[in-house]
């Protein structure tokens, strides 16, 4: 049945009642989703994949390939951001989309841990085992890709304007210490040392391990989110009146004609590719060129780790100070920051100076932490209001595929110099030096990125707008 509603009346009637306004507190609340996100990718990059290689003996390309599965499916969270703009489940545009994936997740966290333990019992690992681990983790991987966008939708709804780059800084910070909690809580549970399959763990110990993971992602997901949507019980009396919503095609082919738009996302695909060249020949680089041993190699996540928190804090709270620190800005310093890093990466490496790589993993993690807050701020500057669910999967799946190639694009030049040139040291060097011109470029896409003119061109019709005529509550 064809709606009566203009599309932009549609859009209001969904929107919030009244103008955003994301408190501290509820800020800190949402970025707990996050510090959940962080502990998963822990507990699927970090433990499984090693648990499965190291302990247990299987091959690394399967297990490297089910991992990745949820790269391959971020084209799914463009799908669902837009499903979320255009319609209401049960009265929820976003929260039905998040908690249906991390619903998905749980329980594939439920099954992995099951299935890993009965590998670990001796189960033999036949036809029907590897098709349940697949099974598992494309459920877990379904269930990222719906619900990582519509995330940062539900942010993007919640915040005001201005309060958008606080809002985003403090969710990133959140993943960053997720990272590290996960690395020592599940440590704990975990134990390492040889006994049973390769570690001092038994089966049950496996088990128990990801039912709890399970239970607190579970419990912070849902938690984190609880009463962040309201319920609108008008949008479901209304489902059956409206006319077709535009396709997320015509939705991207719209905004692509603003000038603004095609460069920002050059500048996300060359700043995503490049300044992840390093993630795959970061430690290998150390140990080839330096002759650094592992346990000292281990160590550069948390120096790096540790400063983009750093960054990512100070850098929220100097936004809020001066106003002139726009997401625009902060990508400038960030990622100008990240190519004078490259730069010292490429001259310890050429020249062989060990004392500018601490110096180095230092700036990496101030410009990631200053990059990330900026990126993402940026990425919802770049989302036209009422269709803020579409465009952040799209950037979302961007970000995805530019990382995913800059991290192997690393590992690929590497070899290629190292083919052709004699040393270790040159090849890596070439590799630094390769990633700070492809930043330069990035630097330069930024440059052509007019905010203000897009926010313009897409300004929504009054109607829309009268929506937020109430002032705060």
């Amino acid at each position: 049945m064809e709606n009566s509603l203009p599309p932009s009346a549609l859009n209001a009637a969904d929107a919030p009642q009244t103008a955003p306004n994301l408190t501290i507190a509820s800020n800190l609340k949402i970025g707990l989703f996050h510090l959940g996100s962080g502990m998963a990718d822990v507990m699927t990059t970090g433990i499984w994949n090693r648990i499965m290689i190291s302990d247990l003996g299987f091959n690394a390309t399967p297990i490297g390939l089910l991992v990745a599965l949820r790269y391959f499916l971020a084209p799914l969270g463009v799908w669902a951001g837009h499903k979320s703009d255009e319609r209401s489940f049960f009265g929820y545009r976003r929260l039905f989309w998040i908690w249906l994936g991390r619903a998905m997740m749980v329980l594939s966290t439920l099954m992995l841990g099951f299935t890993t333990a009965n590998l670990a019992r001796g189960m033999e690992a036949t036809a029907v085992t590897w098709i349940t681990l697949a099974a598992t983790l494309l459920i877990f991987s379904l269930g990222t890709a719906i619900s990582g966008s519509t995330f940062l939708a539900l942010v993007y709804d919640r915040a005001a304007e201005s309060q958008r780059t606080r809002a985003v800084g403090i969710v990133w910070t959140f993943l960053l210490v997720g990272f590290t909690i996960a690395g020592i809580f599940f440590g704990i549970l975990l134990p390492s040392g040889e006994g049973e399959a390769g570690g001092s763990y038994t089966p049950e110990t496996l088990q128990n391990l990801f039912l709890i993971a399970a239970l607190v992602l579970g419990a912070l997901w849902f938690i984190s989110l609880l009463g962040e949507e309201k319920r609108n019980t008008a949008a479901i009396s209304r489902q059956d009146e409206r006319e077709k919503a535009p396709s997320i095609l015509s939705d991207l082919k719209h905004a692509w004609r603003s000038p603004s738009m095609r460069f920002f996302f050059w500048y996300l695909v060359l700043s995503m590719i490049f300044a992840f060249s390093q993630d795959l020949i970061l430690e290998p680089f150390a140990g080839d060129v330096f002759d650094m041993p592992a346990r000292t190699t281990t160590r550069f996540a948390a120096y790096w780790g540790s400063m983009a928190i750093l960054g990512t804090v100070v850098f929220i709270f100097l936004s809020r100070r001066y106003k002139r620190l726009t997401n625009t800005v902060m990508n400038y310093i960030g990622v100008t920051v990240l190519l004078i890093t490259f730069l010292l990466f490429a001259l310890s490496s050429i020249a062989n100076i060990r004392g500018l790589v601490t110096p180095a993993l230092i700036t990496l993690g101030i410009g990631l932490g200053i990059w990330n807050v900026g990126t993402l701020g940026m990425m919802m500057d770049m989302s036209p209001f009422g269709k803020a669910g579409t465009f952040l999967g799209f950037w979302s799946l961007v970000v995805t595929f530019a990382r995913g190639f800059g991290v192997s694009g690393g590992g690929i030049l590497r070899d290629i110099f190292l083919s052709i040139g004699d040393t270790h040291a040159m090849a890596y060097g070439l590799v630094f030096l390769t990633g700070a011109v492809g930043l330069g470029a990035a630097l330069f896409m930024l440059s052509r990125v007019n905010v203000r003119a897009f926010k313009e061109a897409e300004e929504q019709p009054a109607e829309v707008e009268a929506v937020f005529a109430g002032g705060l509550d």
